[in-house]
């Protein structure tokens, strides 16, 4: 009986691990995705507040917090916070990045 116990124990265990595995979170860099990716991954934005999102990056440069992204119209600071774990902020590519008045 007490293999039956352990063979159980071990197959919930190992079915544990299975799920864990497949509920990791798909993170999304706000700074480089495209809009389809963006509408994909995050909650609560369609590919109409994906496309303004990259519009607003291509228009006022990076964004340095996800929070920035409350200044694109149609995201809120809820749509931020049910978010906050599948959103990454880095560095754009030189080639995209907004020039800085002056250069």
């Amino acid at each position: 009986m007490a293999s039956i116990r352990t063979l159980f124990a071990v197959l919930a265990m190992v079915w544990t691990g299975l799920v864990a595995a497949a509920e990791m979170v798909e993170t999304v860099n706000i700074n480089t995705a495209d809009a389809e990716t963006m509408a994909r991954v995050l909650n609560g934005v369609g590919l109409k507040k994906a496309e303004a999102i990259v519009q607003h990056r291509e228009t006022h440069g990076r964004f340095d917090s996800a929070a920035d992204l409350t200044a694109v119209k149609g995201i809120g600071e809820s749509i931020v916070e049910k978010n906050a774990d599948k959103i990454v902020v880095s560095e754009m590519p030189a080639e995209k990045q907004k020039a800085s008045p002056g250069e």
